[in-house]
């Protein structure tokens, strides 16, 4: 069970103050963020592409490099790449670059992005929306495998018989799928043989166990062995050394980011009464003290088969030495507990180390 962190980096004004935090100062605080999650012994930490004003990671693959150069364990990928409205090169290019700065730590997380202003600003369609993506999935696989390309494609330019460097330490260089539970990018992960991640951010996370049964059907029925090939999930939370502490730390951004989005988006209204469901252990949020965060993870484990674990944490603007805390006891408590408890499950149920 590998544990981790992502972050979009957010900079909404405060919910208290309204005081607004500059888009350096908030990379530099993810920096340091990265930099304490590689020494509290975390997996990875994954960092969100946005194209708006209250979002700082337009650039994923920039601040992983500069935390590269700082930490010595921790694996460092995109969550996500918006691969859609970018150049697979590109991409590569940047990551193979992180790779080598970290040694072998770096990943790709692709998808097609839930936000769609990457597209306009780079002067793409949204009816190409699915097209894009298969597409350019496609020429970012073939980089993984070959070192001098040929392709053709409708909505980029051919290559012909070109190099693509620099060539990462890791062959092939990872990646992964994003998907926010859609049927048919679960059952395109299994049948490409790609890791997967899924958005669990609402409603109860066991939902999502169907989802996971098909992911392997169609990665076993393509000729991939279903068992190697991990399932992460990204989902929404805060660890505080009480259940009240946090839930009140983490309830004021949360409200103000989900307000926010549901405006622009349609949704109802978000209340303390939702955010205190969602909180259960039924409930899509992983808020609480580090004992009850760990039971939260252990069950996703148990009767979801998620493998990776991603807590996205903070949700919009919160105090940074709140954050930092929270991610020292994610690391230096919750973790220990998850991987103790998960080893026994696994040595019980007799299932082999993927």
């Amino acid at each position: 069970m590998e544990l981790g962190i992502s972050t979009f980096v957010e900079t909404n004004p405060d919910p208290k103050t309204g005081e607004l935090i500059s888009h350096a100062e908030r990379i530099r605080q993810v920096v340091e963020e990265i930099v304490l999650a590689d020494k509290v012994g975390l997996d990875v930490y994954g960092v969100g592409e946005h194209h708006r004003k209250d979002y700082a990671a337009s650039s994923p693959a920039t601040i992983l490099a500069a935390a590269a150069a700082r930490t010595t364990n921790i694996r460092l990928t995109s969550a996500v790449t918006v691969l859609s409205s970018d150049d697979p090169v590109r991409v590569y290019q940047q990551f193979a670059t992180v790779d080598a700065i970290s040694n072998g730590r770096a990943e790709i997380m692709a998808g097609r992005g839930s936000f769609i202003e990457s597209f306009p600003l780079f002067g793409y369609d949204l009816s190409d929306y699915d097209e894009l993506f298969d597409e350019k999935l496609e020429l970012l696989l073939k980089l993984t495998k070959e070192e001098i390309v040929n392709w053709e494609g409708h909505h980029r330019p051919s290559i012909k018989g070109r190099g693509v460097y620099p060539r990462p330490v890791q062959d092939p260089l990872p990646v992964w799928i994003g998907s926010g539970g859609n049927q048919q990018s679960v059952a395109r992960a299994g049948i490409l043989g790609l890791p997967l991640v899924l958005a669990i951010i609402g409603g109860s996370p066991y939902h999502f166990a169907p989802l996971v049964e098909l992911y392997k059907r169609a990665a076993d029925r393509s000729g991939h062995d279903a068992k190697k090939l991990p399932v992460a999930s990204h989902s929404h939370g805060f660890i505080a050394d009480t259940m009240e502490l946090a839930a009140e730390q983490f309830y004021p951004s949360t409200a103000a980011v989900m307000n926010q989005l549901g405006k622009e988006r349609g949704w109802s209204p978000y209340t303390r009464q939702t955010y205190d469901y969602a909180r259960s252990v039924e409930g899509a949020l992983y808020v609480g003290d580090p004992e009850y965060v760990a039971k939260k993870i252990i069950n996703l484990r148990k009767h979801v088969g998620i493998t990776r674990f991603m807590l996205h944490m903070p949700l919009g603007t919160m105090p940074h030495e709140q954050v930092m805390h929270g991610i020292e006891l994610y690391g230096k408590v919750v973790a220990p507990i998850v991987r103790e408890e998960i080893a026994k499950w696994e040595k019980e149920q007799g299932i082999s180390e993927q």
